[in-house]
């Protein structure tokens, strides 16, 4: 190895979800590469470079619009007095028609599989990211599902695409072996393509079915943990409202990373219907607490949860109802489901993940 790595860590958040999970779960990893991390809030055991801290998700579009503009007319700059060789970002962005060498994670292109009307991150996905996924020396990605589809919609060479799988945090997602609890639980962010209003249908008839077949089963709740949406979530909530489930559907916000192993752990199972993942981390880390698994039979949720979940049309309500319906009355098959994602979940980790990114980097320095 020669020449200097420098990791484009400006988006890093303080309530990690997504790609700072991503980038913090590899970090570890990249260290024998000797990189300088951009960052806002330096790492003591790296060498680090201060940049500002409200290029970040945390401050809305605006943080985003920062960034892009940092990205763009400073970061050139900074790669070229820090006598950089190669940046790496933990997603799809770099500096375009520069003389910076980089290597880019692209995590999903769900914005252009599910536009949202009017949303600027259509704009960023048909325009930008394209241009920086053509400059780059190499992608990596996060599933087989999401390589294709680069491919499919970039016309990006499988040659140029290196998927590796993520990982979960496993001192913090455990088996705590702890008692069931009535409720099913959902992880993630409120958006059209999570497929909550089908989930949330699947449930109402959960319920009337419970009443007539399941034992003193009929107080089972839906548990939506995970960030609202001024747009989506009313939505929801309405829906909740005229199925007369307000008591029955608890809507969580954010879960924090020591609350959020004690409630996997006490579900029933996770309900995971998305329309479309670019991996689908929530599935893991219940797999790896134990958690029985009802996940869609779609993109890469098959790569992630195997023969180790319960897979449904999430297209289908009453295949999700029947999932739902199936392991709440039946407690050996969710301790082979629990067996079974434990057993796949070993087979996940940030450390593997970090060092196959850090040989691909390798490559390019």
């Amino acid at each position: 190895m020669s020449g200097k790595l420098l990791v484009n860590l400006s988006v890093l958040i303080p309530q990690p979800t997504g790609i700072s999970v991503y980038a913090n779960g590899i970090l570890p990893s990249l260290k024998s590469l000797d990189p300088t991390l951009l960052i806002a809030n330096p790492k003591p055991e790296f060498s680090c470079y201060l940049v500002p801290d409200h290029l970040t998700p945390a401050h809305g579009t605006t943080g985003h619009f920062r960034r892009l503009l940092w990205t763009q007319f400073q970061l050139p700059a900074i790669y070229q007095n820090l006598q950089g060789n190669l940046l790496f970002s933990p997603l799809p962005e770099a500096p375009l028609y520069s003389p910076c060498c980089s290597i880019v994670m692209a995590h999903d292109l769900i914005p252009l599989r599910f536009p949202r009307k009017g949303s600027r991150l259509t704009a960023y996905f048909k325009y930008y990211i394209p241009q920086v996924l053509h400059q780059a020396q190499h992608i990596v990605c996060n599933s087989l599902a999401t390589a294709e589809d680069l491919t499919r919609f970039f016309k990006v060479p499988e040659a140029k695409i290196t998927p590796i799988p993520l990982a979960y945090n496993r001192e913090q997602f455990q088996f705590l072996d702890l008692p069931t609890r009535n409720y099913f639980l959902y992880i993630g962010r409120h958006d059209a393509y999570k497929n909550l209003n089908r989930l949330i249908t699947a449930f109402s008839q959960l319920n009337n079915s419970c009443r007539n077949s399941l034992k003193n089963d009929s107080d089972y709740q839906l548990w939506l943990a995970g960030p609202t949406d001024q747009i989506y979530t009313p939505q929801l909530q309405a829906q909740v409202k005229a199925l007369n489930l307000e008591s029955q559907v608890q809507f969580l916000n954010y879960v924090s990373a020591t609350e959020l192993p004690r409630i996997l752990n006490q579900a029933v199972a996770l309900v995971f219907p998305s329309l479309w993942e670019g991996f689908g981390l929530p599935v893991l880390e219940a797999m790896a607490c134990g958690t029985p698994v009802i996940a869609s039979n779609l993109s890469s949720l098959t790569e992630v949860g195997g023969e180790a979940m319960v897979s449904i049309n999430p297209y289908q309500v009453e295949e999700i109802a029947e999932a739902m319906k199936f392991l709440a009355g039946n407690e050996p098959e969710r301790s082979r489901l629990r067996q079974l994602g434990l057993h796949r979940a070993r087979q996940f980790s940030w450390e593997k993940t970090g060092q196959q990114t850090a040989a691909v980097l390798e490559k390019y320095l």
